[in-house]
């Protein structure tokens, strides 16, 4: 959820009685009040559609339109069907929580709606921690429980489109149960604040690492108010599906089904029959062949109910709660004439699998529903779940490596609609705002987009290439662009067309580069590349554009270079083995130049428009440091004390009266890690993000971009999340004159209870302090609500704000007193 802050230029809040405003800042009663210099902060991402793989979704079968979408990489989402958009929860997820985004499984409650269930985690961040998450409120709000020591997962391995293994109990919604990769089937009896692994299941990994593929409850059997039959999925050949008759308390493995391929997903119709898809492989993209079985719960019958002469993968199943021979299959990882492209296919069945209706043969039709890029050339594939809407089956729903789709009458309809809108799950790797013009993104798998507006769909770079590793573009030439990936393209006309260099130099020996690093210089007749694959220590020059490449002198370890804005053929590259940032006055050699002050570091380093020469270096634990004189090897860096950790820098449009491009970090300041901005060269800052919008932090990109149009606003990469952006042009802050920690409150006589408080904050004046104004700041100094006393008993809703420590100011225009607020 955003946060509002008050409007610009004194403007008078007129009882407002108790209003969210939608967007999370609580105004209590309120007679007039004025706050000066105060601008709507807002939060978004550039808008691009989809973009990534949606690995599930997940329908609430007991509140209609109630329907989940989790993603490998850029977290979970709920279904706004008013407005006919998805809603990402997890945005939240610090840097040290970036794993989170990657959503293994999902579970809705069958019992009570607004809790919700999530086992996230990814293997390659932070260490694999995984957690599960746990809601009361549909995902506004989570607990965490951290699993970590008991069992790891991984949202973006292999078998991430199985499932699901996250279930709760349809008898007792205490009672939850989780599979895992590594160590078998887990069980909780208080609503997942704690686990305990059930070793009645004798199975802990699998050869391919996915574990259990699926965890499936009947609740037809119950006993002591619980369910007691359990299915189990495994993800391998031979043994591969158990039962338990006792709560899980022992499993008895089933002989009968398939023996060479793997169970991918099950659905349980209301007649007892559970249908099973299998592949030969885990998947997303790995299976070849594959069956659909039919199990009997009562009989014990196994039928094979495979579309007759396909061979297919197939993964996603579901049956129509008020029709339990209603079926809808998908296979995967097969590519099919799909309409003008190629992709999965889809089948209805109508008679519990004894024939099947391939949908997608019968004709095909993509609306993209005004996403640009989502053409005719695209498919739907890797479709890895397929779902009757519960409450209205001729709405069918299907997930794909692109976003998800939606068919509205599966019978007689041959059009799929991309239902992407608030989908951004891209995996941004760079970005150049140019000033004059427009913002151009480098995204992996969909090579990145051209945008005039970053709310505004913009045109995807084509020719594609996939995915785009670089861009850059000429400071004095701002027509002039490059992009890289596994080929180079340019443009001369700011993206209107790119034409393809004629050769790519290698990134080791002869091995061509398919992954690097652009700078052009400020006229753009020289580009510079880096290979970025493998362990590349080679630099390349070109300046017949990407004709000829020859090998760039004094470079010898991987990095990448920038150029510099005022001065032709300037270039600067940082070695962050020894901590030296490397120069080139020519284009053509580098000389070793000052020592930054610490190795490691980004080598995204940033040069600063109108300022020849400065160089600044985000160096992640160490700080950051620049220099002025960035072609000297004897002055020094200068450090900017106050920063204590940075991973990203970058510029933006200047500050009105400020004389210095404003910098933009992702970093810690004062202890707080986040999207700080300073309009004084690094004198101070202000945060600009807050506790709810922090995306994982900057991810496989590692950038932070100003808007060179727009002050105030500013771009970051994320792991998964896209591009997120924010407007942040001036924000409500307490003046560093004031009093920052609670003082004299017999000043004014106030009291503030309960302190620590966890909803509802009483602020308590005396008789003679009614009309006294109320603030409340941030540990940030931002401005979360403000309001007049018209009683001595002022009520604050505390219960939507981030848990943090705040300033309550009372002040009745002649003397003010302070206190901290702790909001757990």
């Amino acid at each position: 959820m955003k946060k509002l802050f008050l409007p610009t230029q004194g403007i008078a809040m007129c009882r407002l009685i108790r209003c969210f405003l939608s967007l999370n800042l609580f105004i209590a009663t309120l007679n007039c009040i004025t706050v000066s210099s105060v601008k709507a902060q807002s939060y978004g991402n550039v808008a691009m559609g989809g973009g990534g793989f949606v690995s599930g979704i997940i329908t609430s079968k007991i509140d209609p339109n109630l329907i989940y979408a989790r993603t490998d990489v850029g977290g979970a989402y709920r279904w706004d069907n008013t407005n006919s958009k998805w809603i990402p929860l997890l945005d939240w997820a610090s840097s040290s929580e970036t794993g989170y985004l990657g959503v293994e499984s999902l579970a809705t409650d069958p019992v009570d709606a607004n809790n919700l269930y999530m086992l996230v985690g990814i293997s390659y961040f932070n260490s694999g921690k995984t957690a599960i998450l746990r809601s009361q409120d549909k995902g506004n709000t989570f607990s965490i429980t951290d699993v970590t020591s008991q069992f790891k997962t991984d949202g973006n391995g292999m078998g991430r489109q199985n499932g699901e293994k996250l279930q709760v109990d349809p008898n007792n919604n205490t009672i939850l149960y989780c599979g895992t990769r590594a160590n078998g089937l887990f069980k909780s009896t208080n609503s997942g604040v704690s686990w305990n692994r059930l070793s009645g299941l004798n199975i802990t990994t699998t050869s391919n690492g996915a574990g259990l593929s699926f965890v499936l409850l009947d609740k037809t059997l119950a006993s002591g108010g619980a369910t007691q039959r359990i299915f189990a999925g495994v993800s391998q050949t031979g043994t591969n599906f158990y039962i338990s008759t006792n709560g899980g308390t022992s499993f008895t493995a089933v002989s009968g089904g398939p023996t060479t391929l793997m169970p991918q997903r099950a659905a349980l119709a209301s007649d007892g029959n559970l249908y099973i898809t299998y592949a030969d492989h885990e998947g997303p993209w790995n299976p070849t062949i594959g069956q659909v079985w039919k199990y009997n719960v009562s009989s014990g019958a196994w039928t094979n109910v495979t579309p007759a002469g396909i061979t297919f993968p197939f993964s996603g199943i579901s049956v129509d709660p008020y029709n339990p021979t209603h079926l809808m299959l998908s296979t995967i990882n097969i590519y099919y004439s799909q309409g003008g492209a190629w992709g999965d296919q889809f089948y209805i069945s109508y008679n519990g699998g004894s024939s099947w209706t391939n949908v997608v043969a019968r004709g095909f039709t993509m609306n993209n529903q005004g996403v640009p890029w989502l053409t005719s050339s695209q498919s739907i594939h890797w479709a890895g779940c397929i779902e009757f809407d519960p409450f209205s089956t001729g709405k069918v729903w299907v997930t794909s490596g692109n976003g998800i789709f939606r068919n509205d009458s599966i019978e007689t309809s041959n059009t799929w609609k991309a239902m992407v809108k608030g989908i951004e799950e891209t995996v941004p790797q760079d970005m150049v705002s140019i000033p004059g013009g427009p913002i151009f993104s480098a995204i992996s798998d969909y090579d990145g987009f051209k945008q005039t507006a970053p709310a505004t769909y913009g045109t995807q770079h084509t020719p594609t290439m996939g995915s785009n590793s670089g861009i850059a573009y000429a400071s004095k030439s701002t027509s002039k662009l490059a992009r890289a990936g596994s080929l180079i393209y340019y443009t001369t006309n700011q993206g209107t067309s790119w034409t393809q260099t004629s050769a790519v130099p290698p990134a080791n020996g002869s091995t061509a580069s398919d992954f690097g690093y652009l700078a052009l210089s400020s006229s753009g007749g020289r580009i510079l590349y880096s290979p970025a694959n493998g362990n590349s220590t080679t630099m390349y020059y070109s300046t017949n554009n990407g004709s000829k490449w020859t090998t760039v002198n004094g470079i010898s370890f991987n990095t990448r270079p920038v150029s510099d804005y005022e001065t032709d053929n300037r270039f600067f590259a940082y070695n962050t083995a020894d901590g030296y940032l490397y120069y080139s006055t020519n284009g053509t050699s580098f000389s070793k130049g000052a020592y930054t002050g610490a190795s490691y570091g980004s080598f995204h380093i940033r040069t600063v428009p109108g300022n020849s020469q400065h160089v600044w270096v985000a160096l992640y634990g160490n700080g950051l440091a620049y220099t002025t004189n960035g072609t000297s090897s004897s002055v020094a860096f200068t450090k900017i004390t106050n920063v204590t950790a940075c991973s990203a820098v970058g510029f933006g449009a200047t500050a009105s009266g400020a004389s210095y491009p404003t910098i933009y970090i992702w970093g810690t300041v004062g202890g707080v890690e986040g999207l700080y901005r300073s309009t004084n060269k690094g004198v101070s800052w202000t945060r600009i993000n807050d506790n709810l919008h922090e995306w994982g932090g900057v991810g496989n990109g590692q950038f932070v971009i100003g808007d060179m149009n727009t002050y105030g606003r500013v771009y970051m990469s994320t792991a998964g999340r896209g591009i997120a952006y924010i407007e942040s042009s001036s924000v409500a802050r307490m003046s560093n004159t004031e009093e920052i920690t609670s003082k004299d409150t017999s000043i004014l006589k106030v009291s503030a209870y309960p302190n620590p408080v966890a909803g509802e904050l009483k602020v308590r004046l005396t008789e003679d302090l009614k009309g006294s104004t109320i603030y409340l700041f941030n540990s940030s100094g931002q401005l979360v609500f403000a309001g007049k006393a018209n009683s001595t008993l002022i009520t604050i809703d505390m219960s939507g704000f981030s848990s943090d420590i705040y300033l309550l100011k009372v002040d009745n225009g002649v003397k003010s007193s302070v206190i901290k607020i702790v909001k757990r």
